[in-house]
C-alpha cells in the first residue's frame, strides 16, 4: 500500500512538473514567433495582440497547435489594429524621445515638462496594459473604438491593479536597460503576462443598494 502511494506521488510529482516545463515551452515558443513578426514594424501590435489572445490557452495547455491558433488571431487582428498600432508605435517613440531630451535639459522649463510628461507615459502605458487585458475576451467584430472604450472602463475599474502592472512593466524596461539579452526573452511574454495578471486581479466587490426605507 506505501509503495503504492509513493510510486502515485512521484508521478503525480513527474507530471506536474512536465506540466510546467510544457507551460514554459510553448511561452518561449509563442515568444519566438511574436519576435519574428514584430521585425516588421507594422507587424508589432498585431502580433503583441495575437500572443495576448493565445496567452490563456498556453497558460492553461486546454487547446492543442498554438501556433495554428495564434496565426488565426494575428490575421484576425492585423486588418483591424495595424493602423492604431503603426500610430502608437510612431507615438511611444517621440514620447521616449521627449522623456531623455526634457531629462537632459536645464532650466525651470525642465520640471514642468516632465511633470506633465511622466504622469501622461504611465497613463498611456496603463490604457495599453488594460487593452492587453480586454483582448482575451474581445469579440470577433472588435474595432479600435470598442478596444479603447473596453479598455478604459478596465482602467477606471481596476486601477489599482493597472497601476501595479505600470510599475512592473517600467521596472522590466529598467532591467532590460541593463541586460538586453533579456529583451530577446521577454518583449512580447512580459507585457503579456502583466496584462494577463492584472485581467485576473480581485475587484472590489460593489456594496449592495440598501433597501429604500419609507419614513
Amino acid at each position: 500500500m506505501s509503495e503504492t502511494g509513493g510510486t502515485g506521488t512521484g508521478a503525480g510529482r513527474t507530471n506536474a512538473v512536465l506540466s510546467k516545463l510544457s507551460v514554459v515551452g510553448d511561452l518561449l515558443m509563442l515568444q519566438i514567433v511574436f519576435l519574428v513578426l514584430s521585425l516588421g514594424i507594422v507587424t508589432l501590435y498585431p502580433a503583441a495582440f495575437a500572443f495576448q489572445r493565445v496567452l490563456p490557452d498556453a497558460l492553461s495547455q486546454e487547446h492543442p497547435q498554438l501556433l495554428r491558433r495564434f496565426f488565426r488571431q494575428f490575421r484576425w487582428a492585423f486588418p483591424r489594429f495595424w493602423l492604431s498600432g503603426l500610430a502608437l508605435y510612431f507615438g511611444s517613440i517621440a514620447l521616449a524621445f521627449g522623456l531623455i531630451f526634457w531629462a537632459n535639459a536645464n532650466g525651470p522649463i525642465r520640471v514642468v515638462a516632465l511633470v506633465i510628461l511622466i504622469p501622461l507615459t504611465g497613463m498611456i502605458v496603463g490604457l495599453y496594459l488594460s487593452a492587453l487585458a480586454v483582448l482575451p475576451a474581445a469579440p470577433e467584430d472588435s474595432t479600435p473604438k470598442s478596444l479603447f472604450r473596453e479598455a478604459n472602463l478596465f482602467l477606471l475599474r481596476r486601477s489599482l491593479g493597472v497601476a501595479g502592472g505600470v510599475i512592473g512593466l517600467f521596472t522590466w524596461f529598467a532591467l532590460v536597460s541593463q541586460l538586453p539579452t533579456l529583451f530577446a526573452i521577454g518583449s512580447g511574454l512580459v507585457p503579456a503576462l502583466i496584462g494577463y495578471w492584472i485581467s485576473r486581479s480581485r475587484t472590489v466587490p460593489a456594496k449592495k443598494d440598501s433597501p429604500d426605507v419609507s419614513i
